[in-house]
Parts: structure tokens; C-alpha cells; sequence
């Protein structure tokens, strides 16, 4: 079973948050992939008590989705003038189709051009964490899996090293994945490599998938991963079945909270995620600076 952690009701903060914000240049880099329908911007804004914390320890790198879409219906309310909306992948069958090489090569380009825009911007870490809402904690959690299935693969084939993926950046190796709210299944991001029929092709409409009885090896995540499921979230099913079918028992750690689909604010919720990454880093061989 995965360690799980529920904020108690009432419980105290123990925050210790630095009043002096860190240069981030040299700090280990997470890219940060926002959910369909909002944005980079809307993104960060919506993490700004994570910010609060992981500022001191990481920086953080927002990136944005290649497709054009309309906004998700839960950000209209605050965000609706944050246009333009974005995707990464379908799940609305009035998405124009695309096809899964094309839809590959756009998501590798758009997280491409982050990355080296914030080397460019002077950053300097290793990039070591990938942080997703939603759609982008599906797209977290299936570059982890893309690189896994390339290492068993370089493993198979007695080679050195292994090739660069989707993204195309070499030498890349996540180490991490914090999900808030990401759900099954995980999308095929190497048709090449990757043949498990557990994972959706990057064309079709996720949500249309039909799960396979039983996941096999090749689609299950040893890399070690934070799910933050919110216990009022209508996802969460789907969540917990990317948790318990998708992800090894031994890596995963779980958090619980009572919210909806939305990412976590109040400094009681938000402590024990941020607790939890830092554990994760920690045993990554991360150095961090602990804010609770």
C-alpha cells in the first residue's frame, strides 16, 4: 500500500517559510505542466501557496500546452480573460483529431521550448521533477513512464545510454513526480517503445478509453510519485485507479484532501504535499530547504 497522509481538522501550521525569497538560478529545476483548459499563468496562480514553500528549494518552470481550446468551465468564474486556454492532448471529441506522432512531436516541442527558454533566462539546475494538475499530472506521470520504458529498453539491449524521447533534450532524468489530481490512463508518448494496449494513444480522447482487465508490467510507474487526490473531486475514481493499476505499490505516496478538483490553498492542506516532496527529493538525492 502507498503511504498515505490526511491533514488533520484543526491541525496546527508548522510552517517556517524564509522571509527572504532564494536566486533560483542554480536550484533544481521541476517543469510544471498546467491542466486542459487554463494555462501557464493560470497555473502558477492556482500554485501560489505551493509556490510559497518550493520556492526555496526548487525553481519552477511553467509550461505551456501546444493546443488551442475553450476554458474549462471550473476556471471561468476568476480566470475567464486569462485566454488563450490550452491542451495537451484531446478529451472532448469536437478537439480537432490529430494524429498521435503529430500530437507527440507538438507536446516534446512545447516542453522543448520551456526548458530552454528558462536555460536562456539563466537557469542553470538539473531538471529533476515534474509537477502536473489534472491533464498535465496524465502527462507527468506518462514522460516518467516514456523514460522508464526507454532505460528498460537501453537495459534489454546491453546499451550505454538511451535515446533522448519526446522531448529531445539528452541526458534528461526525472527523478520525480508530483500528480495533483491526475488521473488513468497514461498516455503512449513512444509508440516505438512503448506497446502495452493499457496506454492510450496520444490521439484519441482519453476519456473514451476502454481499460484493459489487468495492466501489465510495461505500464506500470517504478518512479517514485505524489498523488494528491481532493476527496471531493468527481475524477477521483479515475484517480485512484491511476494510484492503485498504474503505479508501483513501493513508489507511490498519497495524499488526501477535502477539496474538489482544484489545487490545494490553505496552508493546512498544503503543507503535508509540499512535507511529501521534499521527503521524495530528499531520498532522490535533493537537497532542499524545509519550509514545514
Amino acid at each position: 500500500m502507498p503511504a498515505s497522509i490526511s491533514p488533520p481538522n484543526g491541525r496546527k501550521s508548522t510552517s517556517k517559510i524564509p522571509e527572504k525569497i532564494p536566486d533560483s538560478t542554480n536550484l533544481p529545476r521541476i517543469l510544471c505542466l498546467h491542466g486542459g483548459g487554463v494555462n501557464a499563468t493560470i497555473f502558477e496562480a492556482q500554485s501560489r501557496s505551493l509556490i510559497r514553500h518550493l520556492q526555496h528549494s526548487f525553481r519552477l518552470v511553467w509550461a505551456e500546452a501546444p493546443f488551442f481550446c475553450d476554458p474549462h468551465p471550473d476556471v471561468i468564474r476568476v480566470y475567464g480573460t486569462y485566454g488563450p486556454f490550452r491542451r495537451w492532448v484531446r478529451w472532448l471529441d469536437q478537439h480537432s483529431e490529430i494524429d498521435s506522432e503529430s500530437c507527440i512531436e507538438e507536446i516534446g516541442y512545447s516542453l522543448r521550448t520551456a526548458m530552454e527558454e528558462d536555460d536562456r533566462a539563466g537557469g542553470t539546475g538539473q531538471w529533476v521533477g515534474l509537477m502536473g494538475f489534472s491533464q498535465g499530472a496524465k502527462l507527468s506521470a506518462s514522460l516518467l513512464l516514456e523514460q522508464q520504458a526507454r532505460e528498460d529498453k537501453a537495459v534489454r539491449e546491453r546499451k550505454a545510454g538511451t535515446d533522448t524521447g519526446p522531448i529531445g533534450i539528452p541526458g534528461l532524468d526525472w527523478r520525480f513526480g508530483v500528480l495533483l489530481a491526475g488521473r488513468a490512463p497514461l498516455i503512449n508518448l513512444n509508440p516505438d517503445v512503448q506497446k502495452s494496449a493499457a496506454l492510450v494513444p496520444a490521439a484519441n480522447v482519453a476519456e473514451s478509453f476502454e481499460f484493459v482487465k489487468e495492466v501489465d508490467d510495461e505500464a506500470i510507474l517504478r518512479n517514485p510519485t505524489i498523488h494528491v487526490h481532493g476527496l471531493a473531486d468527481p475524477g477521483l475514481a479515475l484517480h485512484r485507479r491511476l494510484l492503485d493499476e498504474y503505479c508501483d505499490k513501493g513508489s507511490t505516496r498519497l495524499i488526501e484532501w477535502d477539496g474538489a478538483h482544484r489545487i490545494a490553498i490553505k496552508g493546512s492542506d498544503v503543507e503535508p504535499i509540499v512535507s511529501c516532496i521534499y521527503d521524495v527529493a530528499s531520498e532522490a538525492g535533493i537537497r532542499v530547504v524545509r519550509t514545514v
